[in-house]
C-alpha cells in the first residue's frame, strides 16, 4: 500500500543511484547505509557523558543513537495510532525515514563530546569553521564511502537529507561568528536541493524551519539524552540524594512545585533500587507528551513534510529542560568531566597542529597519515580544502584513536603501527 504523505520529490536522491530494482523502499536504503558503515560503529567509541570505555554499562554516541531511533519509530507509531492527529495507515510520517534520521544524527561529533567539537570549531575558525551536525551533512552527502582515490556520500533522498538538517544557516550569513548551530558555507547548495531550488521567504528563520521528521528526531534525541544522561549519572554515582539535595537548595528560587516534586521523586528511586526502570518509563510520557499543529509554508505544493508542527506539552518540556539542568551542574560542571575536556582539548589541538603543519599551510614530505587520507591532501590545492580534509580526519576519530594518534606523535615511549593503515 503506498503511503500518501510522500511523493517523488522526496524520494529524489542527491545523486541519482545506478542500482536498479532493490527490493527496499528508497528510505530503508538510507538507513541500511547508515547501518551498515564504519562511521556508525566509530559511534561506540566516542563519548557521550562519560569518556568511552571507562564503565560497561553506560551510553556511548552508539547506543544513545540507537535509543533515539527506538524513539523516534515510537513516536511515528503513536502518531498513526493519537486520533486527533492528521494521521492514518494510508497518510503517515515514515519510521524508516525517521529511524534513519535518528541513527544519523550524532555521526559528524567528533571525540570528546562537546568539548571536542568546540575546540575543533576553534581551530577551524579561518577555514570556515565546525559544527557536528553540518560534519553529518557532509558526511552523508561527501565523503562516507571511498571509491578508488576518491570518496563519495550516500546519495541519499531529499527526505532523508532533509530529516537531518537540524540548521540551514550557513557559517558566513550570520552577523557574529557562530559559536554553533550553522552548516558550511559551501553547504547552501544541498539546501537549495531540499527545497527544489526555491527561495524561503526572507522572514523565516531557517534553523527553526524543520521538515516532520526532523522534528521527530530532535525530540527523540532530547528525551533520550533527558533521560538517561540522569541514569547514567546516578548509575556512575555523579548524582547522588546529597548532591540532589543541596543543588535543589541552591536553585530553589528559580523551582517550581513540579519541579521540586519531580526531584524528590528521584531521590526516591534512588533510595529504592529503581531509578533505572522507573526512568526508562517516562520516556512513555514524553512521547505521550506529543501533538501535532498544521501550518502554511512555501513548500506545500511540493511535499507534505513542512505541513505540521510537533508541539511538546509545557510541563514535559519543562521537566525535559530541569533533567538536563540537573545533569549540567552537577555532572557536567564537575572536576572529573572539566578533566576529561581538558584532556580532549589538548589531544585534539595537539593532533590538529601537527597535521596543519605538514598539511595545510604547506605540504611537506613525512607522510604522517594513513596513504588514503595522505593522497587526498597531497592532490588538494586549496589550503581551505586541505584543512577540511584533515577536519575530517580528526573529527572521525573515537576517543582511543585520537589518544593513540598523540601518543605516536609526541609520546617518545609509544610505538604502534598496526591501526595507522
Amino acid at each position: 500500500m503506498r503511503n500518501e504523505f510522500y511523493n517523488d520529490f522526496d524520494f529524489e536522491r542527491v545523486e541519482e543511484s545506478k542500482r536498479q530494482g532493490d527490493y527496499r523502499a528508497p528510505f530503508q536504503i538510507d538507513r541500511d547505509r547508515i547501518i551498515h558503515s564504519s562511521e556508525f560503529r566509530r559511534l561506540q567509541g566516542k563519548t557521550q557523558v562519560f569518556l568511552s570505555g571507562e564503565y560497561d554499562y553506560y551510553r556511548t554516541r552508539l547506543t544513545h543513537s540507537i535509543e533515539v531511533a527506538q524513539v523516534g519509530r515510537s513516536i511515528c507509531s503513536y502518531l498513526i495510532w493519537k486520533e486527533d492527529a492528521p494521521f492514518n495507515e494510508k497518510y503517515f510520517v515514515n519510521p524508516d525515514l525517521v529511524e534513519a534520521s535518528c541513527l544519523a544524527h550524532d555521526l559528524g561529533h567528533p571525540p570528546f563530546g562537546h568539548a571536542g567539537e568546540r575546540i575543533l570549531h576553534e581551530l577551524m575558525l579561518p577555514y570556515g569553521g565546525f559544527e557536528g551536525n553540518a560534519q553529518t551533512l557532509r558526511l552523508i552527502t561527501e565523503i562516507f564511502f571511498r571509491t578508488g582515490n576518491a570518496r563519495r556520500g550516500i546519495k541519499p533522498t531529499r527526505a532523508f537529507l532533509d530529516s537531518v538538517l537540524k540548521y540551514k544557516i550557513p557559517f558566513s550569513d550570520f552577523d557574529e561568528t557562530p559559536s554553533n548551530h550553522f552548516i558550511y558555507d559551501y553547504q547552501k547548495k544541498y539546501i537549495d536541493f531540499v527545497f527544489g531550488g526555491k527561495k524561503p521567504p526572507e522572514n523565516l528563520d531557517l534553523n527553526e524551519f524543520k521538515s516532520i521528521e526532523c522534528q521527530i528526531m530532535d525530540w527523540a534525541d532530547d528525551t533520550a539524552y533527558a533521560i538517561n544522561d540522569i541514569a547514567d549519572s546516578i548509575s556512575g554515582r555523579f548524582i547522588t540524594i546529597k548532591q540532589l539535595d543541596k543543588w535543589q537548595k541552591e536553585n530553589e528560587a528559580d523551582l517550581n512545585k513540579a519541579d521540586c516534586e519531580a526531584l524528590e521523586k528521584i531521590k526516591r528511586w534512588i533510595k529504592e533500587s529503581v531509578f533505572k526502570s522507573k526512568l526508562s518509563s517516562e520516556i512513555g510520557d514524553f512521547i505521550h507528551a506529543i501533538s501535532i499543529k498544521e501550518r502554511a509554508t512555501f513548500m506545500d505544493d511540493l511535499t507534505n513534510r513542512y505541513k505540521y508542527e510537533l508541539v511538546i506539552d509545557d510541563e514535559i518540556k519543562r521537566l525535559a529542560a530541569l533533567y538536563k539542568k540537573v545533569s549540567f551542574d552537577i555532572v557536567f560542571q564537575s572536576p572529573q568531566i572539566f578533566q576529561m575536556e581538558f584532556k580532549g582539548r589538548h589531544l585534539l589541538s595537539s593532533i590538529f597542529s601537527a597535521l596543519k603543519e605538514n598539511y595545510v599551510t604547506a605540504i611537506k614530505p613525512p607522510r604522517l597519515l594513513p596513504d588514503f587520507t595522505d593522497s587526498l591532501l597531497r592532490n588538494e590545492p586549496d589550503e581551505t580544502g586541505r584543512a577540511r580534509i584533515v577536519c575530517d580526519y580528526v573529527s572521525g576519530m573515537t576517543d582511543h584513536y585520537a589518544v593513540r594518534t598523540y601518543k605516536r606523535l609526541y609520546d617518545p615511549d609509544f610505538i604502534s603501527f598496526s591501526d595507522l593503515i
